[in-house]
């Protein structure tokens, strides 16, 4: 049996999650997010074995994505970010990287990165 999710904003931060590592290691399918999300599967006194994640969560993620226009599927490679979906997450990022200059001057210099 497992927990419910403890944080009530799960679903947006397991939503931009898989948003990123569509943008990192795309085209990607189901099958290899579930890969990445499993975990290991407890059998009592038995060895434990490595497990895939549900894919009910990540499915209706991916269809969510692309009905926001922000992930496009490539048959038979799976899906990718459209153009829309980069620039989100770069402005983003830019955003990030900003706010994180001002408490760590050091960073600075990782701007065209």
């Amino acid at each position: 049996m497992e927990k419910q999710p403890q944080n009530p904003n799960w679903w947006y931060i397991r939503s931009a999650s898989v948003l990123r590592k569509v943008y990192v290691h795309g085209p990607i399918g189901l099958e290899k997010l579930r890969a990445d999300y499993g975990g290991r599967k407890n059998n009592g006194v038995k060895k434990s074995h490595v497990v895939k994640a549900g894919g009910s969560g990540i499915r209706k993620i991916l269809q969510q994505l692309e009905t926001a226009g922000l992930v496009q599927t490539t048959r038979p490679r799976g899906r990718r970010v459209t153009p829309k979906g980069r620039k989100l997450l770069q402005e983003v990022a830019g955003d990030v990287h900003k706010e994180l200059v001002k408490s760590l001057p050091e960073l600075k210099k990782y701007q065209g990165e």
